[in-house]
């Protein structure tokens, strides 16, 4: 049987949970998620696990905090005066925001608190401390040429 390699696009099933069991990504109500296994488009870890895998098979990886989308920080939750918001809208929690760096690049921000006089935003990834466990099915391989 075919198994799929550094260099092959394969289609997987995928659930994705926390460890508290809370799913954060699936492919069940979607087509399967192509990937090319050795094109960095997934974590390490699952790349891994899909190297030398059959069509048909099921495999679960966990993949740490560390490996994943680091842990949370702290200094990336900021206070910024409603002054300083643009735009129309009225901040609301969990409205994101994009910030200009000191370097020219920017960071999103999510709005966890709004007060009377500023909004709390956070910069960490959503799954930022999180360790994530992914139950994968391999569904097709397409080799490479």
């Amino acid at each position: 049987m075919q198994t799929a390699k550094k260099g092959d696009t394969v289609l997987v099933n995928y659930v994705v949970r926390t460890t508290d069991g809370r799913v954060v990504g699936k492919t069940e109500d979607n087509d399967p998620a192509a990937l090319t296994i050795g094109g960095a488009e997934i974590f390490p870890a699952v790349e891994a696990v899909l190297d030398g895998m059959e069509v048909g098979k099921e495999e679960s990886v966990t993949v740490g905090v560390a490996d994943a989308f680091g842990p949370r920080r702290e200094d990336l939750i900021v206070e910024i005066p409603r002054a300083q918001l643009s735009g129309d809208n009225t901040p609301e929690p969990g409205m994101t925001l994009t910030a200009a760096q000191p370097d020219g690049s920017t960071v999103n921000l999510t709005i966890t608190e709004v007060g009377a006089e500023t909004v709390t935003a956070d910069g960490n990834h959503p799954l930022s401390g999180e360790d994530l466990h992914f139950d994968l099915k391999l569904v097709e391989i397409k080799s490479a040429a």
